[in-house]
């Protein structure tokens, strides 16, 4: 077999795909950013004369009883506004693998095979930490595998602005896949109960949900109480009310029907749906849920001690800042070593440690697990949320050491290309155009 069906590992994507990654960047920078805020607020908020008035506020109950929907508002966060950060996601997923760049097995597979690696070694990891320490330590052995979309991105837009536009489609699709692999964890692993007769009756209001966006019908008021139907049947099945975000994503059409004027017609609803459900996701529902649930009480120095050095921390941190960059490079290197498949020409395997570095931010995700594996009000989920804190902060810093370096070298690769272009008179249109999108 000749080496021109060898495949090439984050080669550059089309223009079209790279222009888009340039946009959810940009949108992600400022949710990242609002996400850290919202979690240092709450951090010090917790840990003020004032926290009572915190606690108050997470444990303030709204909503019909009825229909076993009074919940506390830092439920509704984790139940209720993740299910449009799911939603996105759920819609990004099915974008990549329908119409965008992955839709080629050979490629989607490089991400996908990441993104099990980068939830089995954290798992295992976790495991060893956790094995004998008793009293349930090992029901949290999914905190430290998920990945936060809204910190990983936002890090990469900071530091890796030069890097090479497969590298980061790489990291969104490695993220969306960790986050559905997380959720179908949720739903499987962390269900205390469930209630067939309420999962079945959710299916009608999501098959008619699937029925009028698949006729690309966009009216709200039909849309969103079929919805709201399915979340809140979802809730009352126990299994994980945020399933049903990705659910209904996946619903969406992402190419026009033939009908509809085709694929050259313009964008499909899935398109539609994230440009305007991404600030929502971003902007506010994402930092909300941080807000409402990285309030912890550190309690001194003697209080951060004991909860670096409890098994489950230590546990968590291990497994987002270790088993992440093992995980994620260890299964893209086997894809590489056992697939006719090699690293585009002038990428080297420090790229994809930096990637799977920034696969140990698992704040958001990782938050909402710790509260499923161990409940609310306990000195577990304190010492849970210190872990994710100090991981997630420790692989952030570690990832922008590595790829800062490697942005410095793409930079005097794109200036020492621009320069040649000019010397030939040959504009790089496409370098310029991305280096600017990005």
């Amino acid at each position: 077999m000749s080496d021109t069906s060898r495949t090439s590992l984050f080669r550059r994507g089309s223009w079209p795909e790279a222009r888009r990654i340039g946009e959810i960047l940009r949108q992600e920078t400022i949710g990242g950013a609002l996400l850290l805020a919202a979690a240092v607020v709450a951090l010090i908020w917790a840990n003020s004369p004032w926290a009572p008035a915190y606690e108050a506020l997470r444990e303030f109950k709204i909503g019909p009883a009825a229909w076993h929907l009074d919940l506390s508002l830092a439920t509704w966060a984790a139940d209720g506004l993740l299910a449009i950060f799911f939603f996105v996601a759920g819609l990004e997923l099915k974008r990549e693998f329908v119409a965008g760049d992955l839709r080629d097995p050979r490629r989607a597979a490089v991400p996908v095979a990441a993104a099990v690696g980068g939830v089995i070694v954290p798992a295992l990891i976790y495991a060893a930490f956790t094995w004998n320490a008793g009293e349930g330590a090992l029901r949290g052995w999914a905190i430290p595998t998920a990945t936060d979309i809204a910190f990983a991105l936002a890090v990469l837009a900071v530091v890796g602005r030069h890097l090479p536009a497969g590298l980061r489609t790489f990291l969104l699709t490695l993220a969306v896949v960790d986050d559905l692999l997380a959720i179908a964890i949720i739903a499987v692993f962390y269900t205390a109960q469930l209630s067939v007769l309420p999962l079945l009756a959710m299916l009608l209001p999501l098959a008619a949900f699937g029925m009028l966006v698949q006729r690309r019908v966009r009216s709200w008021w039909l849309l969103l109480p079929l919805a709201a139907a399915t979340w809140v049947l979802m809730h009352e099945s126990g299994v994980h009310a945020t399933v049903a975000g990705v659910l209904l994503a996946f619903t969406v059409p992402v190419v026009r029907s033939d009908a509809a004027g085709g694929p050259d017609a313009g964008p499909g609803l899935a398109e539609h749906f994230e440009h305007r459900f991404r600030p929502l996701s971003s902007g506010f529902a994402v930092p909300v849920f941080a807000l409402l649930s990285a309030g912890v009480t550190i309690g001194g120095l003697s209080g951060l001690g004991a909860s670096l050095t409890d098994s489950v921390a230590l546990g968590i941190m291990a497994g987002l800042v270790i088993g992440k960059t093992i995980g994620i490079t260890a299964a893209t290197w086997l894809v590489a070593r056992f697939t006719r498949a090699n690293l585009d020409e002038g990428l080297s395997w420090a790229d994809v440690i930096g990637l799977a570095m920034l696969g140990g931010l698992g704040f958001t995700v990782s938050l909402l697990i710790g509260e499923l594996a161990f409940g609310t009000g306990t000195p577990r989920e304190d010492h849970v949320k210190v872990a994710v804190l100090a991981g997630s902060l420790a692989a952030a810093l570690l990832a922008a050491v590595v790829l800062r370096a490697r942005n410095r070298v793409y930079r005097r690769l794109h200036a020492a290309e621009n320069v040649d272009a000019d010397r030939d008179g040959i504009p790089d249109v496409y370098e310029a155009e991305d280096t600017r999108e990005h």
